[in-house]
């Protein structure tokens, strides 16, 4: 496995990070565990969840699932970087009660407890901000955030689904307060399909000094051969995926892409988490696998040079929008 530093901090992860949305509703407990001594023994140290992961009656399954292996083994806990997220309402009576979402102070303390429980830790090592709480400002939310650290609770901060402006935003009013050194890392959405995380996202983390961290790096499976596997029988897409191919347009784009790398003996979803790690920026990709024989192909990538070639060919079936503000100027 390779690492890299988690943008300007000191912190090595690898350069996958594993993702477990499907820890529970998709994966059970004993499989679960496997894919994760799996993925340590690989070397991947990066975990990657949610409180709200579980969803829906089981929201906070995923981080106990995570606990449960923690508990195993100290030498598990030992090895990870562990990262969750705050934002979506963890109200346990089916209703969503005042305070028990998004980034108050009140919300930010109570969640970060329930956390640590689920999750059988003293601390986390990247607290994430799941989503932009237009409704608190960021003064309070970094007085929260100061406490935690002084307390132990968390040792980093990052986000998900920021806006270049928001980046910016609160970066700098941690700059101005003094305290804690602000955002280390974003996830986004980014990948070969949606690129336009490029125009400003990107920018402003490599500006302030955050990794990357892209989820969906296979587009909800639609970078990872669905056309070919369609053909042969395989799994159907569905939702969101199986709209896209009904658009004759986009399939023959992904007709383009799985045909070019067919040509070059090359297996989609691997090119796709490489084409990832080659992109300025990018600490790495969030993989979420749901059987181990899918972690395994993910971690083939780290090791997968894509040759010029290859590399222009995808930017010529998928162009980026290019640097901001020409992408939208002259």
């Amino acid at each position: 496995m390779k690492y890299t530093q988690l943008g300007r901090t000191g912190l090595k992860v690898s350069r996958l990070v594993l993702g477990t949305m499907n820890f529970g509703p998709q994966t059970n407990e004993p499989d679960s565990h496997a894919i994760m001594d799996a993925a340590l023994d690989a070397g991947i140290n990066f975990f990657d969840t949610a409180n709200v992961y579980g969803w829906g009656e089981n929201k906070g399954r995923t981080e106990e699932i995570i606990g449960n292996w923690f508990a195993k083994s100290g030498a598990n806990r030992d090895k990870v970087v562990l990262a969750t997220k705050v934002y979506g309402n963890m109200g346990t009576d089916g209703e969503a009660w005042p305070n028990h979402d998004k980034l108050s102070a009140l919300n930010i303390r109570r969640a970060v407890d329930a956390s640590l429980k689920r999750l059988q830790t003293d601390y986390i090592d990247v607290y994430q901000f799941h989503h932009v709480d237009r409704a608190t400002p960021f003064e309070e939310i970094w007085q929260a955030i100061d406490t935690l650290v002084q307390q132990g609770k968390i040792l980093y901060v990052g986000s998900s689904n920021f806006p270049g402006y928001k980046i910016a935003q609160a970066n700098e009013i941690a700059a101005r307060r003094g305290g804690t050194i602000g955002l280390v890392s974003e996830q986004c959405l980014y990948n070969l399909y949606e690129r336009r995380a490029e125009m400003e996202v990107i920018p402003a983390a490599q500006e302030y000094g955050l990794g990357v961290i892209p989820w969906s790096p296979l587009h909800g499976g639609l970078l990872g051969g669905v056309v070919k596997k369609e053909a042969e029988g395989g799994r159907r897409a569905s939702g969101r995926a199986a709209d896209t191919l009904a658009d004759p347009a986009a399939r023959a784009r992904l007709q383009s892409y799985e045909d070019l790398l067919e040509k070059h003996g090359l297996e989609p979803g691997e090119v796709a988490l490489a084409w990832l790690l080659t992109r300025p920026g990018v600490t790495g990709p969030i993989v979420g696998p749901r059987t181990a024989e899918q972690l395994a192909s993910a971690i083939r990538a780290v090791e997968l040079e894509l040759s010029e070639e290859v590399l222009t060919g995808l930017d010529e079936i998928f162009p980026g929008p290019g640097p901001s503000p020409e992408a939208f100027a002259w």
